[in-house]
């Protein structure tokens, strides 16, 4: 994809970080927007700002549950009332979960899973019809660098990276094998200066606000620097498409130590949880 120019764009998780980024990002290049966000007073401050970079802009907000399949459903159906179909879908929603297999919720779990794993596959299932009739069509999901290494008190988070991974993955070759007119990526930002962490749920021992602090002072890469990585990896029908050096660092442990790396993982793990406990 050459040129966003009067391309229609669904990114969900549009409110804040990566997604508000990537929205003002793809206004100012001439894309039509489908912003989401489960707090649709964010969504709408994000077409605010999308309107200041571009007074042409057409964009529009909504709110949106992404875990709500039959919420998904019917907004591909808004969109394409109100667009005539996409051609880029961006499933970037998400939030965290920072908690032992012990001491973690079955109710944070299914919350944590049910946007982080099930809000890809909905929002992909359910624009997948319109990205292939578009003859021009792009599917973007956003994994992690916890989508290549398993990491203490992300046990939840972890599997719904590595799940969004092994998904997009196997879309990407059916799309091949079809050769439907689809490119299909998978982002695995590093540390990137949101909100996610602040916005965590955690164990009933875990300080949330001190692990918010840790990774904000680990986070290097703005958002404003993820959006313009992803829109070049649309750019080049990019299949993986890394955020940040330290993206590039995580992405080589496994590589290297294979399993060998848990070890000296789980003693630096040992150290930050008596850093975080109350």
């Amino acid at each position: 994809m050459k040129s966003f120019t009067d391309k229609v764009v669904v990114i969900t998780g549009a409110g804040s970080g990566i997604g508000r980024a990537l929205a003002v990002e793809l206004a100012g290049r001439g894309a039509r927007l489908a912003l989401s966000d489960v707090d649709a007073l964010r969504a709408g401050e994000t077409v605010a700002l999308c309107a200041a970079v571009s007074a042409k802009a057409e964009v529009k907000a909504y709110g949106l549950d992404v875990a709500d399949r039959d919420a998904v459903l019917a907004h591909a159906e808004e969109v394409a009332a109100d667009f005539g179909g996409a051609n880029v879908v961006v499933n970037n929603a998400g939030v965290a979960l920072g908690a032992t297999v012990e001491e973690m919720t079955w109710d944070d779990y299914d919350w944590l899973m049910g946007i982080n794993l099930g809000g890809v596959v909905n929002g992909t299932k359910a624009f997948l019809p319109q990205v292939i009739a578009s003859g021009d069509g792009h599917i973007v999901n956003l994994s992690s660098v916890f989508g290549f290494i398993g990491v203490p008190t992300q046990s939840a988070y972890n599997a719904a990276k590595f799940g969004v991974r092994g998904f997009t993955e196997a879309l990407r070759q059916e799309m091949l094998i079809a050769r439907y007119p689809v490119k299909v990526s998978c982002v695995h930002p590093g540390g990137i200066k949101t909100n996610i962490a602040r916005d965590a749920r955690g164990g009933v021992q875990r300080d949330v606000g001190k692990a918010a602090q840790g990774f904000e002072k680990i986070a290097r890469t703005t958002p404003e620097k993820a959006a313009q990585t992803i829109v070049r990896g649309i750019e080049r029908g990019t299949p993986r498409i890394l955020i940040g050096g330290d993206a590039y660092v995580i992405d080589a442990i496994p590589r290297v130590l294979g399993s060998f790396y848990q070890r000296p993982l789980a003693l630096l793990g040992r150290v930050g949880m008596r850093a975080l406990r109350k």
